[in-house]
């Protein structure tokens, strides 16, 4: 998959989360390799911080390890209250079953082996 543009990249993220359903999750990992640029899950998670009180679901992405990663901001709470009002449950350790809740479009998940992620 070729790398896209800085714009194009923000552009395909935004469409990516508006489309994940209430009570699934996408890592930042998934997310920036969905939108075009493997590698640069940094990138979407700087882009989900700019959403933060915005009407897109920001909550619904998280680390590769089924974590809230934004307690260290200061709203690692509130995303977890929010994905829990979803139905999405954390363990004792803070991590959500990734097998249970992460989401893939229909599309992506056919053409693309679970095995890299």
């Amino acid at each position: 998959m070729p790398v896209v543009d800085e714009a194009t990249f923000r552009r395909k993220a935004l469409e990516l989360v508006a489309r994940i359903p209430a009570g699934r999750v996408v890592t930042y990992g998934q997310l920036a390799l969905l939108a075009g640029n493997p590698g640069a899950a940094r990138q979407a998670g700087q882009i989900m911080h700019s959403l933060a009180g915005s009407d897109l679901p920001w909550q619904r992405v998280i680390n590769a390890q089924g974590r809230v990663s934004t307690h260290k901001l200061g709203f690692g709470d509130l995303q977890e209250r929010l994905l829990q009002a979803e139905g999405v449950v954390f363990g004792p350790s803070g991590r959500c079953d990734l097998g249970k809740y992460q989401w893939w479009p229909d599309e992506e998940k056919a053409a693309t082996p679970e095995r890299l992620f």
